[in-house]
């Protein structure tokens, strides 16, 4: 029985999930027509907004239940899948033209900026917090 139950909720989350993506995006061509901005920036925008958002809502509920570690793993992992999956599969698909100052700039700046995190998400636990720096009755 439970598992029927779980089985009726994910489909009917997963057409919500269609559903609130289609009038997202109908509701911003239509915001990149009324404005006259490009519907190639807008639908940019969107894609971006929704791809992140899963990523945003698990980061700021972890924040807020005191699991920095979930947080900082969240972001970074997405960070990682974004860039080595998805470049990875595009470049699988069509060869991609990458200018010299990616390669000899803006790649090593990212790794270098990622470092740092990977090193505090490995730190001791004693370090960390286990509970969020305000009280729980402020929520």
């Amino acid at each position: 029985m439970i598992g029927i139950i779980t089985l009726l909720t994910f489909i009917l989350g997963l057409v919500l999930l269609l559903v609130g993506a289609e009038i997202l995006v109908r509701g911003a061509s239509r915001l990149a027509t009324a404005s006259g901005i490009s519907p190639l920036v807008v639908g940019l925008t969107v894609v971006a907004f929704g791809t992140s958002a899963p990523e945003l809502a698990i980061t700021i509920q972890s924040t807020l239940a005191g699991q920095s570690d979930l947080a900082l793993g969240n972001v970074v992992g997405s960070n990682i899948a974004n860039v080595l999956l998805i470049l990875g599969l595009a470049a699988l698909i069509s060869p991609l033209a990458v200018a010299p100052q990616i390669l000899r700039l803006d790649i090593p700046v990212m790794i270098a900026a990622s470092r740092p995190s990977s090193q505090r998400s490995t730190a001791p636990h004693d370090v960390r917090r286990s509970q969020p720096p305000w009280p729980r009755s402020a929520w």
